[in-house]
């Protein structure tokens, strides 16, 4: 009797738990939008799994070490580290004076839980080198580049007015969580806040597009983008990068990348790496950044105010986005003979290809021989630009506040 109800309670149905139940019904929800729906499966699917890993009962595997320590309840080891962190002995002291404390006061409990005989899930492992060390970010960005044509955006340099305007929704989303910060109502970390912005796809864009458009300036047809020479595609990476990177150093990582993995891509002289960036090493990192984000699809993480606010943030920041690229589209047909379709303004937030797609399938509604997707390359590049500069500014600026 007693091996088997030694068996009973080392089963994780035993140990599930209300919120692990609904995240794990969160996370096949993303699967079948996945699978069934086709609904941006390189993002969805390997969230969904990842979610589905971190949700397991006793399985442990999107914990650190640390974590895996206070889910332990050891009364010795927690009076350890509670003595290193001047606090009570009880988890949910812990929890909240590891929250206030230092990255490296974090990290030294993290290593003296290492110590003690704990070893980090692997979810947590992948989180801690792909985002914890910022190092996908960059990769991605460099993979963005060489899979990237600067041609509309060369051929209609006016677009690039409709990729800045789109920077709206990032500064709404940082400057929404620096206010609810500021009067304590919800705390947000800048990384969160600003990751949310991306987390979101254009769901909301068409709703937006056509409320701000009529059915006359949606079947507005672009006139032909001229033809933009070799030079001017090698070039342009080389000056991009300088122009911005000097007068903002810290727009440099991510531009850097991105124009690197672009100049890969039109100088023509390294074809193998500038196709392994757009293939096989931008798919790997996608996966792991896939799991990885799924890692924190756990209910003490997810189901909190914080991570709702977040996602509110995200929205309203998407739908200024939006908003400002396709008011700023109908601001230069004002004064202009060459008219822009609004449409292509909503291309102007940095997911590629993504937005651009969205505004041409919309065009298409109101006139199926209107194609307007070359043309919404244009401001989906300069919105990719823009993001990174933007990303500059408020590393220089906003972190200070």
């Amino acid at each position: 009797m007693e091996s088997l109800n030694a068996l009973l309670q080392g089963m994780g149905l035993m140990h599930l738990g209300a919120g692990q139940a609904i995240m794990l019904l969160v996370s096949l929800l993303l699967l079948w939008l996945a699978i069934a729906k086709k609904f941006e499966p390189l993002l969805l699917l390997p969230i969904g799994f990842g979610g589905l890993l971190s949700n397991i009962p006793e399985a442990g595997m999107a914990l650190t070490a640390l974590e895996s320590l206070l889910a332990h309840h050891d009364a010795g080891q927690l009076a350890v580290i509670a003595a290193k962190l001047n606090c009570a002995p009880d988890v949910h002291a812990i929890k909240e004076a590891l929250a206030l404390a230092l990255p490296s006061v974090q990290s030294q409990m993290e290593n003296l839980a290492v110590d003690m005989g704990y070893t980090p899930g692997v979810l947590a492992l992948f989180y801690k080198v792909a985002i914890g060390s910022g190092v996908a970010p960059l990769v991605i960005f460099m993979g963005v580049g060489a899979m990237t044509d600067f041609g509309p955006l060369l051929a209609n340099p006016r677009t690039l007015l409709l990729g800045a305007a789109a920077q709206f929704g990032i500064f709404a989303t940082v400057l929404g969580a620096l206010t609810l910060n500021y009067f304590g109502l919800i705390s947000f970390t800048l990384p969160q806040a600003a990751y949310s912005y991306m987390a979101l796809v254009p769901l909301i864009q068409p709703p937006i597009m056509r409320a701000l458009t009529s059915e006359k300036e949606r079947k507005i047809r672009m006139v032909q983008l001229r033809t933009v020479s070799k030079r001017e595609k090698i070039l342009f990476p080389v000056v991009l990068l300088l122009l911005v990177a000097l007068l903002l150093p810290d727009a440099a990582p991510l531009l850097g990348m991105f124009c690197f993995g672009n100049l890969m891509r039109e100088s023509g002289v390294v074809e193998r790496l500038s196709d392994t960036v757009q293939n096989g090493l931008i798919n790997i990192v996608t996966i792991f950044l896939g799991l990885s984000v799924g890692a924190k699809l756990v209910a003490d993480k997810f189901l909190q105010p914080q991570t709702l606010g977040i996602l509110l943030l995200g929205v309203i920041a998407f739908g200024i986005g939006t908003a400002a690229g396709v008011l700023m589209a109908k601001l230069l047909n004002l004064c202009s003979k060459n008219k822009i379709n609004p449409l292509i303004g909503s291309a102007g937030v940095s997911a590629v290809p993504m937005a651009a797609r969205v505004s041409n399938k919309v065009g298409l509604e109101s006139d199926a021989q209107n194609f307007l997707l070359m043309h919404a390359m244009g401001p989906n590049v300069a919105g990719v630009i823009g993001s990174a500069i933007a990303a500059g500014v408020m590393l220089k600026y906003v972190l200070a506040m």
